[in-house]
């Protein structure tokens, strides 16, 4: 496979191929629920006993294993760290009112070039970024958050583009040869997609199947930047946009959850619509931190003591990490290594005197979230807070 749309350095280091609110599922779309990926929840939730791991030997469930071919859909060689059972995530899986398909996906995006994007975005409005070492692309929240998910091609390499409004998250991730619909389920909050090779569920923020035959298994992903238009732009001149040629009908002026640009409504409170896996009071539920969770565990940093600081540091399972802010994208890079020689100034890294952009310092590149703080909370319970 051809490098991963990513960061520069993220590729070297990697290897890696290339009504009410209530009433819908971080999700619009009409009501109705499928029931392929585990029972609905009953009532309530509130704080879940946390067992160690997720279910010992259930990394594939007993089906055909031609239908786990990776070249059909690639996964992790190992998967991603998991802290709740898989049978616990599915009895905590949710319906959030539209049916399987219910929010359509956008099979076949069209774009446009940035000077036509400007018609449609203000400078401040939020965009989901992919910068490959040919194609670069940006993907308006506005348009995502009416299909939550993208299937695309990225240097010649089909992906995935996905974002949860509810839990404000943007990831991606190879496809292969299939492609992944919104199954209208939701757990933790958190969109449950499936793939339309098997059926298995996914969700977003786990990347990593709690049913189906790739129970178990993790995808491979590539970073996404989450960023406003304006400093996409700036950075990305001949960025192209995903445009509302969708072939769906839907008002992309219009927010159903409230608005970014400037924050009202679900993203300027800090109510969510449906009980979080679990609770962690450390921050207000939809403070913004850059969570990681490579093998050693998971760790979160605290978005905006990044802004302030520039650098900070914290360990996991005994190796260090280090999230960097790059104030031109008002986004953070993630490393692991040594890093005792790292200072920040300026928008710049200095490493043993040399000074680095924040995106090509030389240590090992991780992928990063940003995520609502429930959310990672939720599914990461024991995550190292740093700020």
């Amino acid at each position: 496979m051809s490098p991963v749309p990513s960061r520069r350095t993220f590729l070297a280091a990697s290897g890696v191929g290339l009504a009410g609110l209530a009433g819908m599922a971080g999700c619009l779309g009409q009501s109705g629920g499928d029931s392929g990926s585990g029972s609905v929840a009953s009532g309530g939730g509130g704080t879940a006993t946390v067992p160690d791991a997720a279910d010992s030997g259930s990394t594939q469930s007993a089906t055909d294993t031609a239908s786990t071919d990776t070249s059909v859909l690639p996964t992790r060689d190992s998967p991603l760290p998991v802290e709740w059972p898989y049978s616990q995530l599915r009895d905590r899986t949710l319906s959030g009112g539209p049916p399987k398909d219910g929010i359509p996906s956008v099979d076949q995006p069209t774009f446009w070039s940035a000077s036509e994007a400007d018609d449609f975005l203000e400078p401040g409005d939020v965009v989901f970024g992919v910068a490959g070492e040919e194609d670069v692309k940006a993907y308006p929240q506005r348009i995502l958050v009416w299909h939550e998910i993208a299937n695309d091609t990225i240097d010649g390499e089909n992906v995935t583009v996905s974002y949860c409004p509810l839990t404000g998250t943007a990831l991606g991730f190879f496809r292969g040869e299939t492609t992944f619909g919104v199954s209208g389920r939701l757990v933790n909050s958190n969109l449950v997609m499936y793939d339309r090779e098997t059926d298995s569920r996914w969700p977003q923020v786990l990347a990593t199947a709690m049913s189906g035959p790739f129970q178990g298994r993790s995808l491979t992903e590539f970073p996404i930047t989450w960023t406003t238009w304006g400093r996409w732009k700036e950075a990305h001149p001949d960025t192209v946009v995903l445009s509302e040629d969708t072939g769906h009908v839907r008002n992309y002026n219009r927010d159903p959850y409230g608005q970014y640009n400037p924050r009202r409504g679900y993203y300027s409170n800090q109510n969510t619509l449906f009980s979080p896996l679990s609770r962690d009071d450390t921050y207000r539920e939809k403070e913004v931190v850059i969570g990681t969770r490579p093998g050693e565990g998971a760790i979160a940093f605290h978005k905006e003591s990044l802004r302030e600081a520039g650098l900070l540091t914290g360990e996991v399972g005994g190796a260090t990490f280090h999230a960097v802010y790059e104030p031109s994208l008002d986004t953070a890079h993630v490393y692991r290594g040594d890093g005792s020689d790292l200072s920040y100034a300026d928008g710049q890294v200095s490493v043993g005197g040399e000074t680095v952009a924040p995106d090509a310092v030389p240590l090992d590149p991780v992928l990063d979230i940003d995520a609502m703080w429930f959310a990672w909370a939720g599914f990461y319970p024991g995550t190292v807070v740093v700020e």
